[in-house]
């Protein structure tokens, strides 16, 4: 029991730092409600004149995601590559595995258009109902930018 007193103390006493930090923030914070002024949004001490035409894309933060995990992943491969000759197949089993679920979040973040920059593509409504009959109205000669005109 010996052994699992430092750790109950240094839970102790994470536990004592969390509750003052609450209370010191409670009787320390400012109690006016904050103007419009400390609301609005700051950029590079600019006053906004209007609101930005759309929302911040997503397509950053998952790039972001992108570059986070291909770091992550290099931080680890460099001890594992100097120690590569003593870990034998273990080694080479683990770093396969990490490989494989670092590729896996990847291919996740590609599925959710991460790395498509330009306009949104939008959807083609299908036929309901594809013949052959279809096909030759939407091409035939008629539908084509020249219709109409006599040869």
């Amino acid at each position: 029991m010996d052994q699992y007193l430092p750790i109950v103390l240094l839970l102790g006493l994470s536990v004592v730092f969390a509750a003052l930090s609450f209370v010191a923030s409670a009787l320390l914070a400012p109690r006016k409600r904050p103007t419009a002024a400390k609301v609005a949004p700051y950029e590079c001490g600019i006053v906004p004149d209007v609101e930005p035409p759309q929302r911040f894309p997503v397509r950053f933060y998952l790039v972001a995601m992108i570059f986070i995990i291909f770091d992550i992943e290099i931080v680890f491969l460099y001890p594992w590559a100097v120690i590569f000759r003593q870990l034998r197949t273990f080694g080479f089993v683990e770093v396969v595995i990490f490989g494989a679920v670092v590729f896996v979040s990847f291919l996740y973040l590609v599925s959710n258009g991460a790395l498509d920059w330009g306009p949104a593509k939008r959807l083609r409504v299908a036929l309901t109902q594809r013949t052959t009959q279809s096909t030759v109205t939407r091409v035939g000669p008629e539908s084509g930018p020249h219709a109409g005109r006599a040869a």
